[in-house]
């Protein structure tokens, strides 16, 4: 490491030093980019100038920003001999930020034991956040007992990141013991406790608190409507979004995200399109993920010439926008389409991932596309040195048992490295029943009933194989087996959105409020279409 050769002593005499040296007052005020950041730094480090702590801190506080590089934030300070608070609290702070927040405790724990500097309330913050993270709250408790030692458990900053680490990693007991909801009145730290309790599926205490919140931002109504979202309450998320319009809050483009896949989850297409055209009206930000999830909803909501035209026209694409158009496609009975569009990604500078494989293997699958599946499947593997998950070798399974290809599939399952869920063995046991091959289906039955016993499938598939069969005993006998251990199929259900709300139907059910009407509607129905068939067989005979 290279010494510095100055220091100072107050904020008004280091302004002073940086407007009177040209190129730290240009990196300063003028630097927008690392291309800038590199032409000024090799000037500085021309002129001996990088020596200079304060120059040194400017360069690495750049670099360690969203707008620059944390590798190259990394590089500057291994040359930074003696390092000052300043300097270990932003690289610290830079890595918590970064996709490497392992390295930001790594960095805090080199700071404790090799330097002379300690750790100040600007540097706890930082840490907690990193430890939240990689979800270490186990680890970030004894770095909690530091501070409680150290006596600055009551600092604001640091609280809120302490409760931030325990509600996002599950330790609510932990977190509810820091947070006072009595005395709290930091909508920071409501915030995170709002977070913490949805994303741990504890919905109903999460809304008690977001509602005895003393004041909210648009994160608290943010966290709330992605709760809902999390937990499958869809239609409570797009309630919530309409009293956050009554209260006038600003919606973010995480809020329409959030709202799109409810949307999409429920198969409201109105909603999804009043959503999309309120992003649009507003202004808000079209990033990839927002295009995403667009494209996502129109295609889950069986739109999919929207979906194709919101692809299409959009500013800016990442590769979820391409898997996400390329799997609707499949799912949509457009499965050429989808193929043809998986090879361009590369020519837009885009490489194909799991998703991407996925995506073209079900489209593979759902037309039937045997030698083109072999291709791919190959090609994920060898090409692009993508290890299958479960989800592609149950395409792959899915794309050999429907083409009668049964022992290929059977082998499949068998040499896979990874062990084979229920669900793989019902595609097999699916296929059993298309090809009539009760052998067979008798082995992927047990598979299925041994990996999940309160499961009805098993024991439905295989009754089905064997009626297929005209084996309607042995049919009766796996109906009887699932009554004798009192396995029940789960019923049938669908969803419909009439003006604009949704409404769920199940299968012999009667609890929708307006149940006996619709009954009543459908028994005239039935009556007049029995008469007409009268009437149309008197015709007849006439």
């Amino acid at each position: 490491m290279t010494p510095c050769c100055c220091s100072f002593t107050s904020s008004t005499s280091i302004s002073k030093f940086i407007s009177d040296k040209p190129h730290l007052s240009m990196l300063e005020n003028q630097c927008t980019n690392m291309k800038d950041l590199q032409k000024i730094h090799a000037h500085l480090i021309k002129t001996g100038l990088a020596n200079d702590t304060v120059a040194a801190s400017r360069v690495l506080a750049f670099c360690a920003s969203p707008a620059g590089n944390i590798n190259y934030a990394y590089m500057v300070f291994r040359h930074i001999q003696n390092p000052n608070l300043f300097i270990w609290n932003t690289i610290i702070r830079g890595f918590s930020n970064s996709s490497n927040p392992e390295a930001a405790i790594s960095l805090f724990i080199d700071m404790l034991v090799t330097s002379a500097i300690q750790p100040q309330r600007l540097t706890y913050p930082s840490v907690f956040k990193a430890y939240a993270q990689v979800g270490l709250a186990r680890d970030g408790a004894q770095l909690h007992g530091r501070v409680v030692k150290l006596g600055l458990e009551r600092d604001r900053f640091i609280r809120n990141t302490i409760i931030h680490m325990y509600s996002n990693c599950g330790f609510l007991s932990e977190a509810k013991r820091v947070f006072d909801e009595e005395l709290e009145f930091d909508i920071v730290a409501w915030n995170s406790m709002v977070m913490g309790l949805s994303k741990c599926g504890e919905v109903s205490e999460s809304r008690r608190l977001f509602d005895k919140m003393p004041r909210r931002n648009s994160i608290s109504w943010n966290s709330m409507i992605g709760g809902y979202v999390r937990n499958g309450m869809y239609t409570e998320a797009l309630d919530l979004f309409g009293e956050m319009q009554k209260e006038k809050i600003k919606p973010s483009e995480f809020t329409m995200v959030s709202l799109l896949n409810a949307s999409a989850q429920l198969g409201a297409i109105r909603q999804g399109e009043w959503i999309h055209e309120y992003i649009r009206k507003n202004h808000i930000q079209l990033n990839p993920i927002v295009v995403t999830a667009i494209i996502n909803m129109y295609c889950k909501c069986g739109s999919i010439e929207k979906a194709v035209q919101v692809f299409e026209a959009a500013p800016r694409t990442g590769l979820s926008c391409w898997n996400s158009i390329i799997m609707g496609l499949a799912t949509n009975g457009c499965e050429e389409q989808a193929i043809e569009l998986f090879s361009r990604p590369e020519s837009s500078g885009f490489v194909p991932d799991d998703v991407s494989f996925l995506g073209v293997l079900t489209a593979c699958s759902h037309s039937g596309m045997v030698e083109k599946a072999r291709k791919y499947f190959s090609e994920m593997r060898e090409t692009y040195k993508i290890a299958p998950s479960i989800k592609h070798y149950s395409c792959m399974v899915d794309v050999l048992g429907r083409a009668g290809l049964l022992e290929e599939a059977e082998k499949l399952i068998d040499g896979m490295p990874i062990k084979a869920d229920a669900i793989i063995w019902g595609s097999l046991l699916s296929s059993c029943r298309k090809h009539r091959d009760i052998e067979m289906a008798q082995r992927a039955a047990k598979h299925v009933i041994e990996l999940d016993p309160s499961d009805s499938c098993g024991y439905v598939l295989m009754s089905n194989v064997y009626a297929a069969s005209s084996q309607f005993e042995e049919a009766m006998q796996e109906r009887l087996s699932m009554r004798e251990q009192k396995i029940e199929k789960e019923p049938g259900c669908s969803l419909i959105e009439v003006d604009g709300e949704v409404h769920e139907f199940i299968a012999g059910g009667r609890l929708h409020q307006k149940a006996p009407e619709i009954y009543s509607l459908l028994n005239g129905l039935g009556f007049m279409l029995q008469r007409n068939a009268i009437g149309y067989d008197e015709l007849a005979a006439y």
